[in-house]
């Protein structure tokens, strides 16, 4: 018999798990759904399958996908866990056996057993396969009708070693660029680096030392650079096994920000220095000549883990605002400019994809305008305006909070911003989530359709659109 969750903040109200798997072919809608939409948003996140053993973690829960499929003004929906190896262990067994902050919990009869991840974290369509991402291993591959599990995707068996849960995908080579941490197998310094071609081809792959073991959750590329932000969220198993947490806040230890030339080598790679903050996600970064120009939502402590010694941070610290770094490549120095650009509490920043590492106007976000920031679920969905530095938010209602919205064009061809942003919603009052369609250029007009779902969508983190073929 499977045994209650027990009361941890990240597994009650709009966090708390669901125990099952379903099919809506089709929802009910308020409003209109554009006609132009017609592909599917899939969104991904923990939603552990038992109750933990041990301490829980919000990031250590079971990837669970959850696929809008949006046709003829229709939304159908279905969700469907990620089967990798720990789930289908536990689903055999009835009970959680694996823990994935603390070694010293796992169950004696799966200790040392290898596996294949969570695949919680992010979802991405490229070259003709939809991959469910998590920042330790490989990719884990589904069927993008049925969200059927495949199974680990290692590039005709080149990719050795994890791969990040943000690759970025160039719109125009198609390219899809991305990154390891850990990447020898352990907790270490050790980082590679790899390109994927527009077929779906592993076509490059480097290593190199970054100056410490970090939790390296994202990056940022331009059309002539790439960025690797190493920042004070540091990983040792040494710590863990002496009882102390796997990663801390150790800010002593600075940031170091490596950019590297897209046409050279982790050879080229040069450093730069600045004071402690982390950066979960950037929005975008472009080149101009030999100054490089990076957006990110920054935080002044890294929320959700403690310092070195287990002492919990400090919460008003680890509130992310929206930051933009300036490299300068021309000068001989280490440094860059530090500029805040907005002090509203900002996260899961996105934007029209298609202007990836190029420069941009339009970048959206999800938000809170509550006077004490929590992490978890928003209450706004924003718009920045670059040129004219105006930002606009829709206010997801009273009892409601949301997560990172995305962008879909209104065409191929459609200029930057011109289309729509899609959102899941957690409505506290039916304890049920819904899904928003905004007009991306008139957020603050409220939701062209809503689709009702019946149950919840567990704050999670990250979603993707694929356009149907």
């Amino acid at each position: 018999m499977a045994k209650p969750f027990p009361k941890h903040p990240n597994l009650t109200g709009g966090f708390a798990p669901i125990q099952m798997e379903c099919d809506a072919p089709d929802l009910v809608v308020a409003g209109e759904v554009p006609q132009e939409l017609n592909g599917a948003f899939f969104r991904n996140g923990p939603n552990p399958q038992f109750a933990p053993r041990g301490g829980y973690h919000w990031f250590g829960g079971d990837g669970m996908i959850h696929g809008f499929y949006i046709r003829d003004g229709k939304v159908a929906y279905k969700n469907r866990w990620v089967r990798t190896v720990k789930w289908t262990k536990e689903h055999e067994a009835g009970r959680a056996l694996f823990s994935a902050f603390n070694p010293m919990d796992t169950d004696p009869s799966v200790a040392g057993m290898e596996t294949d991840g969570l695949a919680n974290t992010n979802i991405v369509w490229h070259a003709g396969k939809l991959l469910a991402l998590e920042e330790a291993h490989a990719p884990f591959e589904l069927d993008p009708l049925t969200l059927k599990s495949i199974g680990p995707w290692t590039f005709s068996d080149k990719l050795v070693g994890p791969m990040t849960a943000h690759p970025k995908i160039d719109d125009t080579t198609g390219e899809m660029l991305f990154f390891g941490y850990n990447a020898d197998g352990g907790i270490s310094a050790a980082m590679s680096f790899h390109v994927v071609d527009a077929g779906g081809k592993l076509v490059r792959s480097e290593t190199f030392e970054a100056p410490y073991a970090s939790m390296v959750h994202d990056f940022m590329i331009t059309s002539e650079h790439v960025i690797f932000p190493i920042m004070p969220l540091t990983g040792s198993l040494e710590r863990a096994m002496k009882g102390g947490p796997v990663y801390a806040w150790e800010p002593e230890k600075g940031v170091h920000i490596g950019i590297m030339p897209r046409k050279g080598s982790v050879k080229d790679l040069r450093w730069f220095k600045g004071e402690p903050s982390y950066v979960f996600h950037p929005m975008n970064a472009h080149s101009n000549g030999d100054v490089v120009t990076c957006d990110v939502c920054e935080f002044e402590q890294a929320p959700l883990f403690p310092w070195a010694d287990g002492t919990p941070g400090d919460p008003s610290k680890a509130v992310p605002r929206l930051t933009r770094w300036t490299f300068d490549l021309s000068r001989n120095t280490d440094d860059y400019k530090w500029e805040r650009l907005n002090d509203l509490a900002c996260e899961f920043p996105r934007l029209d994809e298609r202007r990836t590492g190029m420069s941009y106007r339009y970048g959206y976000f999800a938000c809170d305008t509550n006077p004490q920031f929590k992490v978890g679920g928003f209450n706004g969905i924003g718009r920045v305006d670059h040129q004219t530095g105006k930002t606009e938010i829709y206010d997801v209602g009273a009892g409601c909070a949301t997560n990172e919205p995305i962008f879909v064009p209104k065409s191929d061809d459609a200029p930057e911003g011109v289309g729509y942003l899609l959102a899941n919603v957690y409505d506290d009052s039916r304890k049920a989530s819904h899904l928003v369609i905004l007009d991306a250029e008139n957020l603050t007009a409220g939701p062209l359709a809503t689709a009702y779902l019946d149950h919840r969508v567990p704050f999670g983190f990250h979603g993707n659109w694929c356009p149907a073929a």
